[in-house]
Order: structure tokens, then sequence, then C-alpha cells
């Protein structure tokens, strides 16, 4: 892993890690996680594999990456706070947010570190998986398919607890 590979797969970590203290909901929120993953689907996509199942594998991870990003959100508390938005990710938001995170820099460590190639090799010659590159876009775009879901819920759920804190109006009989 390079240390951009590092310094990426950490501050994604890091972003729940900060969540876990209560804190105002606002851009940063939603900007910061979304530059990371932006900045590394920049920086690996360079395609997208179709050949044999290569998409069968992506598609799989995405809808990994779809599943903890929603329950992530879901997990995170969302409060209203003397008439601001308030965000604390609980324990099973944050949990998820590293078994996701942490998975791709897992599988990285162990295929390049831990003696996994060959198994991953095997694997993928196995299920018609043609590339490396396949490996490499379905783990990015997992990533990305988890933050994209988790700032998604976050900010649906937002916008239902915006609704519901404001007063209702006030009706105007002698009208």
């Amino acid at each position: 892993m390079t240390t951009t590979e590092w310094i990426t797969d950490i501050a994604l970590i890091l972003v729940v890690f900060r969540q876990l203290r209560e804190g105002r909901l606002d851009a940063k929120t939603f900007l910061i996680p979304l530059g990371i993953v932006g900045f590394v689907a920049y920086s690996y996509l360079d395609t997208i594999p179709t050949a044999g199942n290569d998409l069968v594998l992506i598609a799989t991870l995405m809808a990994v990456g779809a599943v903890l990003g929603i329950a992530g959100g879901i997990y995170t508390r969302i409060r209203v706070l003397d008439g601001h938005l308030m965000i604390k990710a609980g324990a099973v938001s944050a949990i998820l947010w590293v078994v996701g995170m942490g998975a791709r820099m897992g599988f990285q460590l162990w295929v390049e570190h831990g003696g996994g190639a060959d198994d991953v090799a095997r694997f993928s010659l196995a299920h018609d998986i043609t590339s490396s590159q396949a490996w490499v876009t379905a783990f990015v775009l997992m990533a990305l398919t988890e933050v994209i879901t988790r700032v998604a819920t976050i900010y649906l759920r937002s916008r239902t607890r915006t609704a519901a804190a404001l007063p209702a109006p006030v009706l105007d009989r002698a009208a």
C-alpha cells in the first residue's frame, strides 16, 4: 500500500470516529467523506472492467457497501438541539463503517503482504474474474457506495428531523 492509500483509508475511518462525539450537522458532515472518496475514485478508477464476471464482483461489493452505508446512516443519531441539528454516530454505525473501510484495507494488506495473492488468483480464475483491476474497481466502488449511501441516509433523516422540529403554522381565524 502506498502512503496515499494509508492516508485515505485512515482518514475515512477517522471520519466516523469524529462523529462519535456529538456535533452540529453541517456541510462538512457531507463534504469531507464525499471529497475523500471522490479523490480515491479519481485516483483509481480508470476504467470499469466488464469482461467475465467482473461486473458481478463489482455489483456484489457495491451492494455490500450500500447495505453498510444505509445501516450506518440509520444507526447515526440525529436530533434537534437549540434549533440546530446534531449528529452522533452510535457504536453500531462506527463498527459498520470500520468493517466496510477496514475490509478493503485488510484485503489489500493480505494480498500484498499476507500471501493472499495466490488465493485471490485461484478464486479469480475459478470465478471468471479477469483482472486485478476488477478487484480494485470493486473495492473502490464499494467504499464510494458506502459513503454515498451513508451520507444520503443521514441527509434524508435530517430533513425529516428538520420538518418535525418546525413549529406548526398559526392559522389566523379572523381572516
